[in-house]
């Protein structure tokens, strides 16, 4: 997996990103050209797609472009071990800043599943852009439908920064 995919990408969040890999998250900082109102039409929201989104021309154009291409499902795949895998990339539009430690948080229904974590976040970041691999070891199971929150401490309180839903195909 790559995680410097632009150039705009910076050398101390690049090395973050590397260390955060290692562990199954990672998170760049995303689109520093995305006007205000694009920004505005997801914050909250975390972006799931095969690829990482790309601008397509006018605010109203990029939009349509970046709901069309955000997925609901995603399919893994079977290793040699007979543990299933998926990978994504992921956008998330934050609706808070300040934590410099994030955690994506997998819930089945109101229970527990799994999370990744990421540390070294840039606390001014309003866009983060990063690829997910996570398996059955870390306890997802394949055909179930989990609400992904995006959490952190922010002025020393835990907080929902970002969510979306996702099936496990």
């Amino acid at each position: 997996m790559t995680t410097s995919r632009r150039s705009f990408f910076a050398a101390p969040l690049f090395v973050a990103s590397l260390i955060a890999l290692a562990i199954g998250l990672s998170a760049t900082p995303a689109h520093a050209d995305l006007s205000k109102k694009v920004i505005a039409a997801f914050k909250g929201k975390i972006l799931v797609t095969k690829s990482p989104l790309e601008m397509v021309g006018d605010d109203k154009t990029t939009i349509a472009h970046f709901k069309k291409e955000t997925l609901t499902s995603i399919t893994g795949q079977s290793g040699s071990d007979d543990v299933w895998t998926w990978n994504f990339v992921y956008t998330a539009f934050l609706n808070k800043t300040g934590a410099t430690s994030l955690t994506l948080e997998f819930y089945d229904g109101a229970n527990y599943s799994a999370n990744k974590t990421l540390t070294g976040v840039d606390p001014k970041m309003t866009v983060l852009e990063g690829d997910v691999e996570i398996t059955e070891d870390d306890n997802i199971t394949k055909g179930k439908t989990y609400t992904l929150k995006l959490t952190g401490k922010i002025r020393g309180k835990e907080a929902v920064i970002s969510t979306t839903t996702l099936k496990m195909n």
